[in-house]
């Protein structure tokens, strides 16, 4: 212990200095590099790295590739590449050829390092092959999207830190290809057809589309023609079920491609028909609308929003996360963005101000304010916040009015109905309370309790740091300003917290440890 805090010692007293190896003689050791003034010595940096000495580096990258296997790999295929391309390439086969022999469960312990793992792989692709050889590089990619299924078959992927290689694998795929000349990078893409149709939902299906978005629109009539020939081709009837599933997963790839090539050539017509053939009977409308909109075509895209209210969403949307509040306000904005473009001015101010309305949507307030002529948006903006105040969700409304903002009134909103606020709507609530909390104590009192009230009831335990941070801005409240007769006053409130919650052990501790 004494000879390593003597050692330490030493080190502190000459930061500078990297010193030679315990073996060689101080005279053998080379100056040190020195840093620019102020640079920051410990951090590794191109500038900081200079300065030690290359024989340490050299320890340095040895220590570290015993210990992590990924990092060996890299280092690895840095020296192979001086070798040229096949050495970097005989590397890559082989882990490959292992990802795609192996069968074993990757549990949540080796997840982490499985990940790596294949990152590196990528790494080695892009960093040492591609350099070398493109075209080799972009046949590895193809290879490790390829055994993608197998991979997500063997390891629970819920955080997606594996799913997310896998999509740097498809861009950088697609960079690549698209990086080809015309000619070669469509010959490409066609050789990828048959491999997507035999796998129509896997990674390879993303790659293509992708790839199509980026290629030359004059390059694209072969491919094109080819897609249409093999949508035209009539299925194969078996009777089985998930041969019929397949060959409609196939059919709609083949029609999504031919809408990613009319798309690439700017012909919208051709997008359109392609959409009412894919989805015949729900055509994505915004979709159509926008694109429409974007070739100065207004009309029709107005036309488009309004053939029929949009179909509710269903139980299998909200589940993946489809907002249909969200689809609503974008269809509103795109009939907006039709009506000025037909010059129907009028008709424009009413979807935003009803738009506002319905939502409390500040940015079409903004927009309809902004419309109309001087001397009249005060008046306007005076009916606009008598529809806040009386809104039915008192907690949207307190939002709007501190998003706007107009504190005042925010604060007058949360003291006149102080009984109303519920914790659990945090994400409005804990914003609210923080920007109130300077100028209108009171009001930043009632939300602040509101929600450490709702943690505490509920035991959220995964939230006591918060409930702590908002019981010690209660305190500083408290000791600067007059809460204007809060009930219960701040020492009974506490009082009752612990009453009432003197068994949550891990809230208090925090409240203590403070």
């Amino acid at each position: 212990m004494a000879r390593r805090k003597a050692r330490a010692a030493e080190t502190e007293a000459a930061p500078e200095s990297d010193g030679p190896a315990p073996e060689a003689s101080a005279r053998s050791a080379p100056a040190p590099t020195l840093l620019p003034k102020g640079a920051r010595r410990t951090t590794p940096s191109a500038e900081t790295l200079a300065a030690l000495d290359r024989d340490r580096l050299i320890g340095l990258v040895l220590d570290e590739t015993r210990r992590n296997p990924a990092f060996r790999k890299l280092v690895s295929a840095a020296l192979a590449a001086r070798q040229g391309p096949d050495a970097v390439a005989r590397i890559v086969d082989r882990r490959l050829a292992a990802l795609e022999g192996a069968r074993g469960y990757i549990d949540w312990q080796k997840r982490r390092a499985f990940a790596l793992d294949l990152d590196a792989t990528v790494s080695v692709i892009l960093n040492e092959l591609r350099p070398l050889d493109g075209e080799a590089a972009l046949e590895r990619l193809l290879r490790f999207l390829g055994g993608a299924e197998s991979v997500f078959a063997r390891v629970d992927d819920g955080a997606g830190t594996v799913q997310g290689v896998y999509d740097r694998a498809a861009e950088a795929a697609v960079e690549i290809g698209a990086a080809l000349p015309s000619g070669t990078a469509a010959r490409f893409a066609s050789g990828l057809l048959p491999r997507v149709l035999a796998d129509p939902t896997g990674a390879l299906t993303v790659l293509l589309r992708g790839l199509v978005g980026r290629l030359d629109p004059e390059a694209l009539a072969p491919l094109d023609a080819e897609v249409a020939g093999l949508a035209a081709e009539p299925g194969t009837r078996t009777g089985r079920r998930e041969t019929e599933m397949l060959q409609r997963l196939r059919r709609l790839v083949l029609l999504r491609l031919r809408q990613d090539i009319a798309e690439r050539r700017g012909d919208v017509d051709a997008f359109i028909a392609f959409e009412l053939e894919a989805m015949p009977g729900s055509p994505d409308r915004l979709d159509i609308a926008t694109r429409l909109l974007r070739a100065d075509r207004p009309a029709e895209a107005l036309d488009w929003l309004r053939r029929e209210t949009p179909q509710p969403l269903t139980r299998a949307d909200l589940i993946a996360g489809l907002d249909e509040t969200a689809m609503e306000r974008e269809r509103a904005v795109l009939e907006i963005r039709a009506l000025d473009a037909l010059g129907r001015d009028a008709e424009a101010q009413d979807l935003r101000w009803r738009g506002f309305a319905a939502r409390l949507d500040a940015e079409m307030l903004r927009a309809y304010l902004a419309k109309l002529p001087d001397f009249e948006d005060d008046e306007a903006l005076r009916r606009a916040f008598a529809v806040v105040e009386a809104f039915p969700d008192p907690h949207r409304a307190l939002g709007f009015l501190v998003r706007w903002p107009d504190l005042d009134r925010a604060a007058r909103l949360v003291t006149g109905r102080p009984g109303i606020w519920e914790g659990e709507r945090y994400t409005i609530l804990a914003p609210a309370a923080d920007a109130l909390a300077q100028a209108h104590p009171p009001a930043a009192t009632i939300l602040y309790r509101a929600l450490i009230d709702d943690i505490l009831g509920r035991g959220r335990s995964q939230a006591y740091t918060h409930a702590a941070a908002y019981l010690s801005e209660l305190d500083r409240l408290a000791e600067r300003a007059d809460l204007g007769g809060a009930e219960p006053d701040p020492a009974e409130y506490r009082a009752g917290l612990r009453r009432r919650h003197g068994r949550k052990y891990g809230f208090w501790d925090l409240v203590e440890g403070g």
